[in-house]
């Protein structure tokens, strides 16, 4: 990246990574925004990436001494899928992170029972999955991505490109309240039916309620705009939940309230049940 002109910067022990990125590159015209947060040696760390699409050259932001999570976030694939070739002067930036934790701290999937009950938080918006339809929905209608959109009136560039919101605070935080996680799930690419049921044991479903939260502005206007099918939209986004925690009934009250507390918004998306979903992922899926 340094080839291609990235400047760095190491903000102090302590700082909030992605206050120190946004005050950094504001202004400044970046092109992506890379952050690497990481703890002492001796502590678990977690590392996260912030990519903000603006106009000009790459900052990489080195973060150190920071503590974001003490979870263990489990294995999952990562995959994406790259539609059109690469013009000059365009390149793609990928990274990665690495989890330290205790074998007897992990959160598998392993202690999840049926009648668990399933929370769904917030996302910020596409979360950087589903790109290529949402170009290909851009190209074809011939739409102009700095248009307003929303209320606020916010070009749609904007709000296509909003930063993925972070969850690993959150966790910890719900963690050290002797919040009973038993499962986690991070809602990316292939949405709700392709990532919740990856958190899940054999011989278990989950039910969600498709009612229980408002779809957001943002997903219903890429649907009707490409005409997307209902089947897709859900395989594709998030739909407005970016992370799913999974836990025993005694404890959901305290969870939501905490989530609240810390600025995300969460409600009750549905529970584990016993046995096959059938043929679809999960149990209360639009037809």
């Amino acid at each position: 990246a340094r080839k291609l002109g990235a400047e760095t910067v190491n903000p102090g022990a302590g700082q909030d990574p992605v206050a120190a990125a946004q005050a950094f590159s504001r202004g400044r015209g970046v092109d992506a925004v890379i952050i690497t947060a990481s703890t002492k040696s001796n502590e678990p760390m977690h590392q996260a990436a912030l990519m903000c699409r603006k106009r000009g050259r790459i900052v990489l932001v080195g973060v150190t001494g920071l503590e974001l999570s003490r979870a263990d976030f489990f294995e999952k694939e990562i995959t994406f899928q790259v539609s059109c070739s690469y013009g000059p002067g365009r390149y793609d930036l990928a990274g990665f992170c690495v989890g330290v934790v205790e074998e007897s701290d992990r959160i598998d999937g392993s202690r999840i029972r049926p009648g668990d009950r399933i929370i769904a938080v917030a996302s910020s918006g596409v979360h950087s999955n589903g790109f290529s339809l949402v170009r290909r929905i851009l190209d074809i209608e011939g739409i102009d991505a700095r248009q307003p959109f929303g209320d606020d009136q916010e070009p749609l560039i904007e709000q296509l490109l909003t930063p993925t919101r972070l969850y690993a605070s959150l966790v910890r935080t719900l963690i050290q309240a002797g919040i009973a996680l038993h499962g986690l799930a991070h809602i990316t690419g292939g949405g709700l039916p392709e990532n919740l049921p990856r958190c899940l044991p054999a011989g278990t479903h989950a039910r969600i309620d498709p009612l229980s939260w408002s779809r957001p502005d943002l997903f219903r206007w890429l649907q009707d705009t490409g005409e997307v099918p209902e089947t897709d939209l859900w395989n594709t986004f998030n739909l407005g939940v970016g992370f799913c925690l999974v836990l025993p009934p005694a404890a959901l009250d305290q969870a939501l309230s905490i989530c609240w507390d810390h600025g995300h918004r969460a409600w009750l998306l549905g529970q584990v049940e016993e046995g096959d979903a059938g043929s679809q992922p999960l149990e209360g899926l639009p037809s």
